[in-house]
């Protein structure tokens, strides 16, 4: 087995125009993920890509593939996983790399504005190739690359009933944090329940409008959105080694160029105070342009400290949710992560009828 350093796309033209054709070993690694792929949205090939060339907060990222001549689950070489992580028999495609099957593989993203002691690993090894000792030798590969990088602190995530949770055990990792995945079901949510909710909470809330846009922020909004983002810094974050992360507007617009990259749209709700006109919170949906499949991802949502307690979060939820429906009509669920450490926003979600899809696990080991 051999490591090969992963190639990203570097021509945002190219970024989706044949898909995965042309571009090994990334297109073997990707069919990896695809494979690995937990319920839930898979991420597309445009996006999975993008990440492979930084992170969507500005992080520096690598990738290397493990392969190997050995065939998966007894068939040819070539065989290439494909969706739903059953593998099918093809001809010769990205999956190969100068005649090996790649097997495995793992990104790196290293955060350059803050939390400059960690890198962050999402490792992957192909389901017909486990307990073979491939994650092991991807593991040892990725520690060394985040020493030579200068990095203290190596944080990985799984879902708490899948094969990563008993590797990380048994590698030393620690549970640093706990999440759960809640879902909401757009197409049995009680939307006149939701509408009488959303009017019991403005009436909390009456010193504050709304503001909303699809897409890249307005430039005259960015550093508003920077201040906004810096509120997701109260956080719970278990026993995470994380600091503070420090938003500017220029930090702003690169995470969005990012999100583009990757094919996303994001529709943005922000809360601002009417009597000084200062940005009071904010709430975020966003969805694949191009490859929907019916989902839809809950991101960010926070209320500056002075504005607590008036039941924003729960108004700019409900009012962005109403918005992205109608923008967004094929979209049929909507997924979200929430901290267990987080109770408050945890009640917001199951008031609006999200409910629980799975648990994952952050694990942390010093390197």
């Amino acid at each position: 087995m051999r490591m090969k350093r992963v190639a990203p796309i570097e021509n945002d033209a190219e970024q989706g125009e044949d898909g995965p054709a042309g571009h090994s070993p990334l297109a073997g690694l990707y069919d990896i993920a695809r494979a690995c792929d937990h319920p839930g949205p898979a991420m597309s090939w445009r996006h999975f890509s993008a990440s492979v060339r930084s992170g969507s907060g500005g992080e520096r990222a690598e990738a290397w593939a493990a392969c190997d001549s050995r065939p998966i689950n007894g068939g040819p070489i070539n065989d290439r996983s494909i969706n739903d992580g059953h593998v099918d028999g093809g001809e010769d495609d990205g999956s190969q790399v100068g005649g090996d099957q790649v097997v495995g593989g793992y990104v790196l993203h290293f955060p350059q504005d803050d939390n400059t002691h960690l890198a962050l690993l999402r490792l992957m090894t192909h389901p017909g190739r486990r307990r073979e000792g491939i994650g092991g030798a991807l593991l040892d590969h990725a520690i060394g690359r985040a020493r030579d990088e200068g990095r203290r602190v190596l944080i990985a995530e799984a879902p708490a009933d899948g094969p990563g949770t008993p590797f990380a055990k048994a590698r030393g990792f620690s549970p640093a944090s706990t999440e759960t995945r809640l879902v909401l079901d757009l197409r049995t949510t009680d939307w006149s329940g939701l509408e009488l909710l959303r009017a019991r909470a403005v009436r909390h809330a009456t010193d504050y409008s709304l503001e909303r846009w699809a897409g890249p922020t307005p430039d005259d909004l960015l550093g508003d959105m920077a201040r906004l983002a810096e509120g997701m810094n109260d956080e719970p974050l278990g026993d995470l080694a994380m600091e503070d992360q420090r938003w500017t507007a220029d930090r702003v617009r690169a995470r969005e160029e990012m999100l583009t990259r990757a094919g996303q749209r994001t529709y943005t709700m922000i809360a601002r105070c009417t009597a000084n006109g200062e940005p009071a919170g904010f709430t975020q949906l966003v969805v694949d342009a191009e490859r929907p499949e019916g989902w839809a991802r809950q991101g960010a949502t926070t209320v500056l400290p002075p504005h607590r307690g008036r039941r924003l979060g729960l108004v700019l939820k409900l009012a962005n949710i109403t918005w992205f429906r109608a923008c967004e009509p094929s979209v049929e669920r909507v997924i979200t992560w929430n901290s267990v450490a987080n109770p408050h926003m945890l009640a917001i979600n199951e008031a609006m009828g999200f409910e629980v899809f799975d648990t994952w696990h952050q694990w942390q080991l010093d390197i």
